[in-house]
């Protein structure tokens, strides 16, 4: 099977951000999201990153993720200089070691669930079995192999959410990185995707990177850092029972 623990990884830092700065320009005006913030997450962590709206969560999300470039500084993810890739080098790295998980799903409304799984994966190159075996070996990991044929107009939130997770996991990414994941689901549903993501650090030693707003799902997170005017601030993290 192709998803599976990362046993053989090394026990160094998944990702070590250093000094990094952000900044954006407004006309003559300059906005400094990120100040010299340094971060180092271990192989299979769960990180929780908390903030008020506006304090940087999503932007070092997305610096990590390789989706935008830091002003200042270096970001690594394994042994690659994320910060350092040109645009093409980014997109190929990211269909390969970075699966997305997001508040709302960004599902296409016209493909059924095994489609939208199958997407990351036209992008390599993979046969036409080795793409089916991926495929049904994720939606069976998130408990959707009954609803394979479904279009996302025909499943729940909750299911939706599942489906959105499977095609994160699909090219057994290095990360997965989660933004507000639970954003837009019921407490129950809520739940169970927290489940889900907590049996995948578990069962495949994935790390997660969560970012949320909601304390219910903070508190799944292994380590807690919290985002204030640029800069981070450790917190204990509550381990929940399931842990």
């Amino acid at each position: 099977m192709v998803l599976s623990a990362r046993s053989n990884v090394p026990e160094e830092m998944i990702v070590r951000v250093h000094g990094v700065h952000k900044f954006f320009r407004r006309g003559s005006e300059r906005l400094d999201v990120l100040n010299g913030v340094t971060l180092e997450v271990p192989p299979g962590e769960f990180l929780g990153l908390m903030g008020p709206s506006g304090s940087g969560k999503t932007t070092l999300l997305n610096l990590i993720a390789g989706l935008d470039r830091p002003s200042q500084g270096e970001i690594w993810v394994g042994d690659q200089l994320v910060s350092g890739m040109s645009e093409a080098q980014l997109a190929r790295w990211r269909t390969r070691h970075i699966g997305f998980v997001f508040q709302f799903y960004h599902l296409l409304p016209v493909l059924n669930a095994y489609e939208n799984v199958e997407l990351p994966l036209l992008l390599l190159p993979l046969s036409a079995r080795q793409r089916r075996e991926q495929v049904l070996t994720s939606l069976e990991l998130v408990g959707l192999s009954d609803r394979l044929r479904h279009r996302p107009g025909q499943l729940s939130g909750g299911q939706q959410q599942r489906v959105g997770i499977a095609r994160a996991i699909v090219t057994d990414p290095t990360l997965i990185v989660a933004d507000e994941p639970t954003g837009d689901l019921d407490a129950r549903s809520a739940e169970e995707i927290l489940d889900l993501l907590g049996e995948l650090q578990r069962s495949l030693r994935k790390t997660i990177l969560l970012v949320t707003h909601d304390p219910r799902a903070a508190a799944r997170a292994d380590r807690l850092l919290h985002l204030d005017k640029g800069q981070l601030v450790e917190q204990a993290a509550a381990v929940s029972e399931a842990k």
